[in-house]
């Protein structure tokens, strides 16, 4: 397994990492025994950089994980996070970032992963309503504590980033990066390079849109959540097919998937990126693992960036709501 670093002097992880989080929800039907040997297959293949959240399946989802890694903890990275707050039947009841919540989540964040120690925490979301001094002051805290090694923020502004850094060492920044998804190449990238803090790119293949599977909005199970989502709908769908198709074309030409292509594109951006394709499934597992053979050319670059370049993508990347708690 190719290995890469997490910031200016940071953790080794693996060069790809795996997203946990439609294991639990979001993506359609759970196979825990599935879903867990996908964990230990990708520990198996030397994949050791696992991620999740307290939110996934509202804790499920850290439990799920920590039964996996119940007997291999000395084998994972393990990231997880804090700040989505949602209630009991669900229902999301917005951000927190006050200490007193930053406590709380840990403790019960470790209590269901059944571990000591959680190797990069993260702050979910930024809570706008207190100061992020406050928040990661807090988090630095649990660093001292030995509850947590390493410290993350997820889609935060790089304004805010830098004032998190300024408080306590910032490992990792995670927010969303893929051919329809360049948002975070503006300020974002150019902030943690500067900073020499790490980035993370979650959905790199497009919340599942990149892998050239996806043929209509039919394809989805009645409980996918991308049946409302702003790109995978409408007018936004039929255009944004047309641009993976694209993709396709060039995937054919390399001799390899379209999933395999995205994802490559994503591990171009720089030595300092590491991707989290999420899957529950071995199969997906391995080829995306197999990306990281994929070389792409400046000329493949160039045209993967003239047929997706940034802001091509029809549709905002999360609802109204979403949309209000990132870049924050």
């Amino acid at each position: 397994m190719k290995m890469r670093t997490l910031g200016t002097g940071g953790p080794s992880v693996s060069a790809i990492g795996l997203g946990c989080m439609g294991m639990s929800e979001f993506y359609g039907a759970r196979d825990e025994q599935e879903s867990i040997a996908t964990i230990h297959h990708a520990l198996d293949q030397g994949l050791n950089f696992l991620d999740t959240a307290d939110m996934y399946g509202s804790g499920d989802n850290e439990e799920l994980v920590g039964r996996a890694i119940k007997d291999r903890r000395d084998e994972v990275f393990l990231a997880t996070k804090f700040g989505n707050v949602r209630g009991e039947g669900g229902e999301f009841l917005g951000v927190r970032g006050d200490p007193d919540y930053v406590r709380t989540a840990c403790d019960a964040s470790l209590k269901r992963l059944g571990v000591d120690v959680i190797d990069l925490y993260y702050q979910h979301r930024v809570d706008t309503n207190v100061p992020i001094e406050e928040t990661v002051g807090a988090m630095a805290r649990l660093v001292e504590n030995g509850k947590v090694r390493f410290l993350g923020l997820s889609e935060a502004a790089a304004d805010t980033i830098r004032k998190a850094n300024d408080t306590h060492r910032i490992t990792a920044v995670q927010t969303e990066l893929s051919l329809w998804s360049r948002d975070a190449e503006d300020e974002v990238l150019p902030t943690v390079r500067e900073l020499g803090i790490g980035y993370v790119a979650y959905s790199p293949l497009g919340r599942g849109f990149l892998t050239g599977q996806i043929r209509s909005p039919d394809d989805f199970p009645d409980d996918d959540y991308r049946r409302f989502h702003p790109r995978f709908t409408g007018d936004n769908f039929r255009k944004n097919i047309a641009l993976v198709g694209e993709v396709e074309d060039l995937a054919k030409e390399k001799g390899c998937t379209t999933a395999q292509l995205a994802l490559a594109w994503v591990l171009a951006k720089g030595e300092d990126v590491v991707p989290i394709p999420g899957t529950k499934r071995r199969k997906y597992l391995d080829e995306n693992i197999a990306a990281l053979d994929v070389e792409l050319t400046d000329a493949d670059l160039q045209r993967l960036d003239s047929i997706l370049p940034p802001g091509a993508a029809a549709g905002d990347r999360y609802h109204a709501q979403g949309m209000a708690t990132v870049n924050r």
